[in-house]
């Protein structure tokens, strides 16, 4: 099989478990390297995996890995996992903006350090990670941004339904489509990626456990992203795009072996089609 990523470095935030290892896997499956910066560095009875096993299902899966432990908050430990990649693997082809803080509380009951903190991670942590990796990726041939964000769906029954994280969510998408078209003549693309339904990650069993058996696994997203990846990288540039509709336009059109039964739940921000 050839290796569609072959040599390609990619640096994200988070990754050491969901939906950002699900790509950090498949994508090794096909020849890239990986930075993941994360602070899970000790176990959490909680939830599953730290960086450090991380880096153990990527290069069982066939690529190479680095794990920095840091927090995308903190300039510093971003500029020290995109410096690692550089010295480690010789740039930057690749920045996925993966760490994502979720609560879904309404405006009332959010309180204002769970605000800030998804402002602080979702947001700000997207503008960190990528402003860090662009004076590489402009040196490759083929960068691109992928950020795990939704389609701007400006439906009052979306805009209304929980304000604070959709502000932090939307604040990712537009800053994305914004570097999209900044960085158009320097040939680094930026997407967007969102799933269709709900995925079932250990932040969506924990918080809706009644839906799990109702979500698909990561696996469609890791799938979704590699096809991305791995096209010219100006081909879909500025675009929010759907896992489902991305992996039908390869030819997929059997989803069964992602789970979720005959109707999985649609994920939040995607209406009926």
């Amino acid at each position: 099989m050839t290796h569609r990523l072959q040599g390609r470095t990619i640096v994200m935030s988070g990754g050491s478990r969901g939906i950002g290892l699900a790509i950090l896997v498949a994508a090794a499956r096909q020849g890239a390297n990986a930075v993941l910066l994360a602070k899970t560095d000790q176990p959490d009875p909680r939830l599953p995996g730290t960086v450090h096993t991380a880096v153990e299902e990527i290069e069982a899966a066939g690529g190479k890995a680095v794990a920095v432990v840091g927090d995308v908050r903190k300039e510093e430990d971003v500029e020290r996992a995109v410096a690692t990649a550089v010295e480690t693997f010789g740039g930057v082809d690749v920045c996925v903006n993966n760490a994502s803080a979720i609560n879904v509380s309404g405006t009332e009951e959010l309180p204002v350090k769970r605000f800030d903190l998804m402002q602080q991670i979702n947001a700000r942590g997207t503008y960190v990670l990528t402003r860090a990796c662009l004076p590489h990726l402009r040196k490759s041939d083929q960068a691109h941004v992928l950020t795990l964000s939704p389609p701007l769906n400006l439906a009052p029954h979306w805009l209304g339904r929980h304000p604070g994280y959709t502000l932090s969510k939307y604040g990712m998408t537009l800053l994305t489509l914004g570097w999209a078209a900044e960085y158009s003549e320097a040939s680094v693309a930026a997407n967007c990626l969102w799933p269709r339904t709900t995925i079932a990650t250990a932040a969506v069993i924990n918080l809706f456990g009644d839906k799990a058996g109702s979500s698909r696994s990561p696996e469609i997203m890791a799938d979704a992203a590699v096809e991305i990846l791995a096209k010219p990288s100006a081909e879909q540039t500025g675009r929010t795009l759907i896992d489902e509709d991305v992996l039908r336009a390869s030819g997929v059109t059997d989803f069964s072996r992602y789970g979720g039964g005959e109707a999985p739940d649609l994920d939040i921000y995607v209406d009926p089609s």
